[in-house]
């Protein structure tokens, strides 16, 4: 049996899983750059999940690039990502303050 196809103006014919591997790639690397910014702001999935409305089992999908976000989806990771990070700017967890006063 022949792999299905599809095909519309201006696009050539491909089989279904071709068409499908781009999407897995970008998905992939969509998650790593998740956890990624997800780490740097030292968050953990929890609160990622919490802070942007999505189960904390959704955003281990998502970061291991299993899960097909939609870009409402998205934007409520990168809002939530966003917050902690400018959180963090505000209030930096460091200890240059007591090297100053001793």
């Amino acid at each position: 049996m022949r792999p299905r196809t599809f095909s519309g103006p201006g696009i050539r014919m491909l089989p279904r899983q071709a068409a499908s591997e781009p999407a897995g790639e970008f998905l992939a690397l969509l998650g790593e750059r998740v956890r990624e910014m997800r780490a740097l702001c030292g968050m953990s999935r929890r609160q990622l999940a919490a802070k942007s409305g999505i189960s904390e089992r959704y955003v281990a999908q998502i970061e291991a690039g299993r899960g097909n976000v939609s870009i409402v989806l998205l934007l409520r990771i990168a809002y939530a990502i966003r917050c902690a990070q400018d959180a963090e700017a505000a209030f930096p967890n460091d200890d240059s303050h007591d090297r100053i006063t001793g």
